[in-house]
């Protein structure tokens, strides 16, 4: 069994599936939508999981109205002086929204712990406020889900180095995603010990293996459709109208409209 796990999907049956998946996602925004539910979904790992990858999935045919990404920039000034909650908050769904958290205010548990970014105060106050917190999105009826993207070192140094040599993912390299690598057991002693503080029976961690994406996006999908009672609602029935008689529109003429040059002719 643990040999076939291993075993790489064929592009053929990995798209098939997240197809059937990303349409059991369009019907899970429709339940939300219908019911006013409001789900809020957190990705975590390290750089390079698979995190950013998997949400371009999930996200990918929902309606951004409904569903929405919230991938927070570093405070500001004011936002420092702040309940260290506060700023994530605001991003919370409404009834009948899905937010996708690229990354949340676990940023405090990983990074800004590991990197200095925080008092040794500040970091023991999140680890103790953090379930209180998650509790009280949970008992005002918010479904949360969170997810740790695993990947081993080998594989992020790989990513990395594919980046680098990438110029169309060039962008997602910075100095402290490099400085993660030699950071390692630092991240892996902070991620275990937010673990121990926010791994609680309210609100669970599911870690997802990540060195195979292909896998890792199915997986992540599949959990979380099933970690979620939803059910499909009947679309309204549309029918497209007749075209009215003309009444004697007339269009302007092209050569005096500016049009983008034809550059597919050229290819």
């Amino acid at each position: 069994m643990a040999g076939k796990a291993k075993e790489k999907l064929s592009r053929k049956v990995y798209e098939g599936e997240l197809l059937r998946l990303q349409t059991e996602l369009v019907k899970l925004q429709e339940w939300v939508r219908a019911e006013g539910a409001r789900l809020v979904v957190v990705f975590e790992g390290r750089d390079a999981a698979g995190k950013g990858g998997t949400i371009k999935r999930v996200a990918e045919h929902l309606n951004p109205r409904v569903a929405r990404i919230a991938a927070l920039p570093k405070p500001t000034e004011r936002e420092r002086t702040q309940w260290y909650f506060q700023r994530y908050v605001q991003h919370l769904p409404a009834a009948g929204e899905i937010v996708l958290f690229d990354r949340s205010w676990y940023n405090r548990a990983g990074v800004e712990h590991v990197m200095g970014f925080c008092t040794k105060e500040e970091y023991q106050l999140f680890l103790r406020q953090c379930p209180i917190f998650e509790r009280m999105l949970m008992e005002d009826g918010i479904l949360l889900r969170k997810y740790w993207f695993s990947v081993s070192d080998t594989e992020q140094e790989d990513r990395f180095r594919r980046r680098l040599e990438d110029p169309l993912r060039r962008w997602k390299l910075s100095p402290m995603d490099l400085e993660s690598l030699t950071r390692w057991e630092a991240y892996s002693r902070a991620k275990d010990e937010m673990m121990v503080h926010t791994d609680i029976t309210d609100s669970p961690w599911y870690v997802v293996e990540s060195d195979d994406k292909k896998r890792a996006r199915l997986n992540m999908i599949a959990h979380l459709l099933d970690s979620v009672p939803y059910r499909e609602v009947p679309p309204p029935v549309l029918k497209l109208p007749e075209r009215p008689e003309s009444t004697g529109y007339v269009r302007t003429p092209r050569e005096l409209q500016t049009y983008v040059p034809d550059h597919a002719a050229g290819l």
